[in-house]
């Protein structure tokens, strides 16, 4: 049995500011940091040109207005959308970021970050293989630092996550010091094997598909598990008490950054 290794944050904002800021732009980020949170979650996909941008839905009309798609365009063309004004006229103009921007107001805050890679259909293997190569020049000192026995804390590098098999295996091959963890809606019966063959730290679950026996048996076999995701202060306690390492919310105005400090105390 291997020693479970989960060294990250136990609360995540979710796409940067959870439900109070729009989802994957700076702004969020900043929110998120305002409510204490130096953990955030947040979608990269890939623009026409190969470069990776902060968004979540491939297809335009949700987060942004009108018709097109992501891989359509782009990043220049991208970052002049409106990303905000859905969420509220005070965010009106807050454009697409790319993956670049956030990763440097991350590390100038010294914000962790679980970088989901959401690929477009068709271009899985190379949304992990651009990412992971831009990330690897991103942090190449903290990647060099890390390989040493005194390195830094691990939280220094990110993490990928990604429903896509093929994606991180592409990003495994790419950077391989980047550490992955898969994200499942329900835990399938070979997930240890996919695991395993991802060289993973983690499974990611959707909480409302998980048991106390699923989670005794990933974090049995030496898996970090993480869940999405928890808005519900009760629900948080009750996975928490199941030995759930870390878990990305919404509720970042209901669940703080050092709720699991507050729970325990419950």
């Amino acid at each position: 049995m291997r020693k479970t290794l989960w060294p990250y944050p136990k609360v995540v904002a979710h796409r940067g500011g959870g439900a109070l800021a729009p989802e994957n732009t700076l702004a969020a980020l900043r929110c998120g940091l305002a409510h204490g949170f130096h953990a955030v979650e947040f979608d990269v996909m890939l623009s026409r040109d190969r470069i990776p941008v902060l968004m979540h839905d491939e297809e335009f009309g949700r987060t942004v207005s009108g018709t097109g798609s992501v891989p359509a365009m782009s990043a220049a063309e991208l970052a002049g959308l409106d990303a905000g004004s859905w969420f509220g006229s005070a965010f009106g103009g807050e454009p697409v970021p790319t993956y670049a921007q956030a990763v440097a107001f991350c590390r100038e805050q010294a914000i962790w970050m679980n970088v989901e890679l959401k690929p477009a259909a068709g271009i899985e293997a190379a949304t992990g293989r651009v990412t992971a190569a831009l990330t690897r020049q991103l942090f190449a000192a903290e990647i060099v630092a890390a390989g040493i026995d005194s390195g830094p804390d691990p939280r220094a590098l990110p993490l990928f996550s990604s429903f896509s098999f093929e994606a991180l295996i592409a990003a495994r091959s790419g950077a391989p010091e980047i550490p992955r963890g898969l994200l499942v809606d329900a835990v399938p019966p070979d997930w240890c094997t996919r695991l395993e063959a991802l060289a993973a730290v983690a499974l990611h679950v959707n909480h409302e598909t998980l048991t106390p026996d699923l989670a005794r048996q990933v974090r049995g076999a030496g898996f970090g598990l993480f869940c999405y995701t928890v808005n519900d202060p009760a629900r948080a306690r009750e996975i928490l008490s199941w030995g759930v390492d870390g878990f990305c919310t919404d509720r970042i105005d209901l669940i703080g950054a050092d709720f699991p400090a507050g729970a325990a105390a419950k």
